[in-house]
């Protein structure tokens, strides 16, 4: 579907390693002409290794943001250009260990679309095996990552509690039903 938006200029003023931040002069829908500042995001995957049908390896990772370790799915940015399939099977062995032989995709969500072009595609891990020996695949240096598996009630007892508070956790777990 075509937008309804006529965009006038669009200024890149950021670019990172992660995502591009732009500030664009648009015309909406309601004829109101605007600034509009938006995070411009490759997209990203989020994992849901399963190991059996009933568990689900979640990562503690440590989030430099918060200043704290959190409990979530495995998950990863998109390179540029880069197959979902192919970025969810590259993630799962970089962040969990190991290769899923079979990827099934949940749903896709725009986390926050107020702001950010970012679209996260969920998929779940099975046939979970060890990588190959040769294997490079490697955490990213700026990742602080330890793997463990929960049965599918605790993760869901610790979102009710409050101990997982990462939004694409909360619905990941809600896209598996």
């Amino acid at each position: 579907m075509p937008t309804p938006t006529t965009v006038h200029e669009r200024r890149e003023v950021y670019r990172g390693r992660v995502f591009a931040l732009s500030v664009d002069r648009v015309t909406l829908p309601s004829g109101h002409t605007v600034t509009m500042d938006v995070v411009r995001h490759p997209g990203s995957v989020v994992l849901l290794p399963m190991p059996a049908p009933d568990r689900v390896i979640l990562i503690r990772q440590y989030r430099y943001a918060l200043d704290r370790f959190i409990w979530e799915l495995p998950a990863g940015s998109l390179k540029p250009g880069e197959d979902p399939r192919l970025g969810a099977a590259r993630e799962c062995e970089e962040e969990v260990g190991l290769v899923p032989g079979v990827l099934d995709e949940l749903g896709e969500l725009f986390p926050t679309p107020g702001f950010c072009d970012e679209w996260m595609k969920f998929y779940r891990c099975t046939g979970l095996m060890p990588p190959a020996p040769d294997s490079t695949a490697r955490q990213d240096e700026d990742e602080v990552i330890e793997p463990q598996t929960f049965a599918l009630d605790e993760v869901r007892a610790m979102i009710r509690r409050g101990e997982i508070m990462d939004m694409k956790t909360v619905a990941g777990l809600a896209l598996l039903g």
